[in-house]
């Protein structure tokens, strides 16, 4: 009866996988420049009608509360790359992360999407074909060799104890110099109407950049200097991955994996939203990446998954030798929140469901290490920590997040330099923030520029 079930369950997923590629056309072979030129009067059109359309029309109210709580589901925005709904979670261009990862190209004998293919659907809307990705992997590839000397050097002569996130800012900064957007602006050599072809340039030379500079950053923090070069045949997660110096064909898969669920989570978190800004000003593309990634540096973003890693092993390290039950478990968690701490990695600003990002690296932990004595106490907190949280009557969404797995996943593998995570992070946060700075030029988005108050304007309105 067992086998029968698996069968017919086999057989439905099946056809739900058909039904989910049915859906994606098929078309020749094009360069992803060639794409958005394409898509181009399409959307410019489309933001013209809907402002004729319904440009008075109110998206929402604000409430004080709103205005004094970090403008909190304030609808103010448009990012077109991904949309965040609280009870489904992430969807980029439409598509959620299971639906990725069953679309999306992978590498030859891989089973994670390639982290290039979802820059692709970011920037277009569209899923490409194995040979539009391929193509995309070979041009980044070349433009890898832009990482100037100059650039090189500067990385190298950080301080060691410098932290790695500051060092992959510097490392942008150092890059700028070589701004086709910036240089041509500067000479009144481009119209407006083509910035966004420059800003595409500087953005794929960027993200192809990346890889090498961050890992030369792990190197020369952590590996002595002992610098390894690229490997041009590789995949853009793979050849992060060697330069990194793990070629383990599971990690390369974990880093394809990672580098693709942290590219992009709409345009309101304080990354994305920040390169949003910086690039209102028309700032260049390495400017306004910058401008993210201080954000993504503070201990409220990006930094949230060296925290949860290091609780996690203090947490682990407290229970001493009492089994991993839930039971233990309960009553550590109640004696960490009664001593005034929090539990890190639960909780959303906007989700109300467990994050999909956690359950895709929940579902290949069990794949790949269903026994290690880490992920099984993570897997007993997800079972028992929102039952704590919900009875404490304070928190709105107990469930984990993104970052209540993932370093857990790559200590696993030997990757165990917490400090370091952060850059992972923003290597991968390029391809969402940079597909939404091209479409912010290609749609003319003017400067933000909110209105603030005082809190004495505010009192005397009521």
């Amino acid at each position: 009866k067992m086998s029968f079930v698996r069968v017919a369950a086999r057989k439905l997923l099946g056809h739900q996988r058909a039904a989910v590629r049915s859906l994606v056309p098929r078309r020749s072979v094009s360069t992803i420049q060639e794409t958005v030129s394409e898509l181009v009067p399409e959307w410019r059109a489309d933001i013209k009608d809907l402002r004729t359309k319904h440009g008075d029309k109110v998206l929402c109210e604000v409430t004080v509360d709103q205005a004094i709580g970090g403008m909190r589901g304030i609808k103010s925005m448009i990012t077109e790359t991904s949309l965040l709904d609280p009870e489904e979670g992430i969807r980029f261009r439409g598509y959620s992360i299971p639906e990725c990862q069953e679309l999306l190209p992978k590498a030859e004998g891989g089973e994670e999407p390639l982290p290039e293919a979802l820059f692709w659907l970011l920037l277009t809307g569209k899923v490409p074909t194995v040979e539009e990705c391929k193509g995309l992997t070979a041009d980044l590839q070349e433009r890898s060799h832009k990482l100037s000397p100059k650039a090189k050097e500067m990385i190298n002569s950080f301080p060691k104890d410098m932290h790695p996130m500051t060092q992959l800012c510097s490392a942008v900064l150092a890059m700028q110099t070589e701004s086709a957007f910036s240089k041509a602006y500067m000479e009144g050599s481009i119209a407006k109407g083509d910035y966004w072809t420059l800003v595409l340039e500087d953005s794929l030379d960027l993200i192809a950049c990346l890889p090498e500079a961050a890992a030369m950053i792990y190197r020369n923090v952590f590996k002595n200097g002992d610098i390894i070069k690229p490997d041009y045949s590789l995949d853009w997660g793979a050849n992060y991955a060697h330069m990194l110096g793990y070629d383990d064909p599971d990690f390369v898969e974990l880093m394809r994996l990672y580098l693709t669920i942290h590219t992009d989570h709409e345009g309101g978190n304080a990354s994305a939203h920040a390169t949003h800004l910086v690039g209102s000003t028309l700032s260049d593309p390495y400017l306004s990446f910058c401008g993210g990634m201080t954000a993504l540096a503070g201990p409220l973003h990006g930094l949230a998954n060296q925290e949860v890693l290091r609780w996690l092993t203090k947490f682990k390290a407290d229970l001493g030798d009492k089994p991993v039950t839930n039971e233990s478990i309960t009553e550590a968690c109640w004696a960490t929140l009664n001593s005034g701490n929090v539990i890190p990695g639960f909780g959303h600003a906007v989700l109300r469901k467990t994050d999909p990002r956690y359950m895709c690296q929940r579902e290949f932990a069990l794949k790949k290490m269903p026994d290690d004595e880490m992920f099984k106490l993570v897997s007993t907190l997800y079972e028992v920590v929102p039952g704590v949280l919900t009875q404490t009557g304070k928190v709105k969404n107990p469930w984990p997040n993104v970052d209540a797995h993932s370093g857990v996943l790559l200590q696993y593998y030997g990757f165990t330099e917490a400090e370091y995570y952060t850059v992972l992070f923003g290597v991968s946060r390029a391809m969402g923030v940079l597909s939404s700075l091209v479409i912010d030029r290609v749609l003319g988005l003017p400067l933000e520029r909110p209105k603030s108050m005082t809190t004495e304007w505010i009192r005397k309105q009521f």
